[in-house]
């Protein structure tokens, strides 16, 4: 499991990229991942192309990066997901609160 992130050239645009399993472990790696930049951002976008699995603990860090980015006014991107990723997703009814795109 390993957690990236970085920022855009004109400071809007945070891209978390998640590789391997998304669990209750990446947790810290995750929370840092995106707190590193203030609050300066504007979008936030998952990458969930590499994630191989995802749990209850990832569905609450995502609602944490949500509340993070200012609750029903974030703009959170779920991009990459797998069919799997996206059918526990949308199980959770995530589709609901991020834009979640596919593969």
């Amino acid at each position: 499991m390993a957690v990236t992130s970085d920022l855009s050239q004109d400071g809007t645009v945070v891209t978390i990229t998640i590789s391997g399993r998304f669990d209750f472990g990446a947790h810290q790696d995750f929370r840092n991942a995106y707190e590193k930049f203030g609050k300066s951002a504007k979008v936030y976008e998952v990458d969930l192309g590499n994630a191989t699995y995802l749990d209850s603990s990832a569905l609450g860090m995502l609602l944490l990066l949500r509340d993070h980015g200012g609750g029903e006014a974030a703009c959170v991107r779920l991009v990459h997901a797998s069919p799997d990723v996206r059918k526990i997703l949308a199980i959770s009814n995530f589709d609901k609160l991020f834009d979640i795109q596919a593969h």
